[in-house]
């Protein structure tokens, strides 16, 4: 089984709006309306790879009610701890014509100590089940930055497998927990890490930086694949997968998209090269599509061949 832990549940509505400008009045001409939240969006996907996931963390109010309901009716299982204060709605507004998206993202319900315990509880409970555990997305308000890193401890010591997607102080208290995979993209890497990326050889010393944090493997999304470091029969492995870039209708969500398939792959036992292909395959698949974590597994495994995995090394000067 794996666990998807969503503290900060949504109901995400997307609306397309060509030629959208600020101040004036639009008319939409598609939209949707979905749950959400980081840890939600992995789920939905990895549920359409056919891999077994529950998904979990806190919902509240009738929007609480909303996702939950949404989330059964795409058969995705759910165990979430109700909370008092009712659960965030997200809105963003995506372009057609230039692809830009504006996100408007509410801050979420503030969570209490009772509340964040009976999760505790709720989570080392299903972990006892578990291969792998997902810790994605923001925190709600009370939450101590921490969280995240605490939980890794307590649910590593079951011999559940931890992956992080996060960012800001929860990412860097997650990755001093020495969980087993932390995926940032580019952005969040930078802040992580304390300096910006010039080009690809930054990028892969970044990846080196993070396990030195205390990340076990690291994978850096970026548009066009990741860069990562794995550990492969030979030791650490650092490597370079690319797809050529899709003409995309939708690019938000395709981070999730990734990490579901590099986490469906790995349930099932495939090399580290292997994990990293089909994590950008499905990331790539995800952008032909109209809300996040929705992908066609058949198109997945069609543009799987077009996904190289170049293994690379450190610059002599820093290996």
């Amino acid at each position: 089984m794996i666990i998807t832990v969503t503290l900060n549940t949504a109901i995400d509505k997307t609306l397309e709006v060509p030629n959208f400008r600020i101040g004036r009045r639009h008319r939409s001409v598609d939209q949707t309306t979905m749950p959400g939240g980081k840890g939600v969006n992995v789920a939905r996907a990895i549920k359409r790879l056919g891999r077994p996931v529950i998904a979990t963390g806190f919902a509240g109010g009738a929007t609480g009610t909303r996702i939950v309901e949404a989330l059964t009716a795409e058969s995705v299982l759910t165990d979430f701890v109700r909370i008092g204060e009712e659960s965030r709605t997200n809105t963003a507004v995506l372009d057609p014509t230039t692809g830009v998206q504006t996100e408007i993202n509410e801050r979420g319900p503030a969570v209490t100590e009772r509340e964040m315990e009976l999760f505790r509880d709720k989570l080392l409970y299903l972990a006892q089940g578990a291969d792998i555990c997902v810790f994605a997305g923001s925190l709600p308000r009370n939450v101590d930055p921490d969280v995240y890193g605490a939980l890794i401890k307590e649910v590593r010591k079951l011999g559940v497998t931890t992956i992080v997607d996060t960012d800001g102080e929860p990412l860097r208290h997650a990755v001093r927990a020495e969980p087993d995979v932390v995926s940032p993209n580019v952005i969040e890497a930078e802040e992580l890490v304390g300096h910006e990326f010039n080009d690809d050889e930054d990028r892969t010393l970044a990846v080196a930086e993070i396990i030195q944090l205390g990340a076990r493997e690291a994978i850096m999304t970026v548009p066009d694949g990741c860069f990562a470091q794995v550990h492969s029969d030979g030791g650490p492995q650092l490597y370079r997968v690319r797809v050529e870039q899709q003409e995309a209708r939708a690019a938000v969500g395709s981070g999730d998209a990734f990490l579901a398939g590099y986490v469906a792959c790995r349930y099932t036992g495939g090399s580290p090269e292997e994990c990293l292909r089909f994590g950008v395959a499905c990331g790539a698949e995800s952008t032909q599509h109209f809300g996040a974590g929705v992908i066609d597994p058949h198109s997945v495994e069609r543009l799987l061949g077009a996904v190289e995995a170049i293994p690379v090394s450190l610059p002599a000067e820093v290996s």
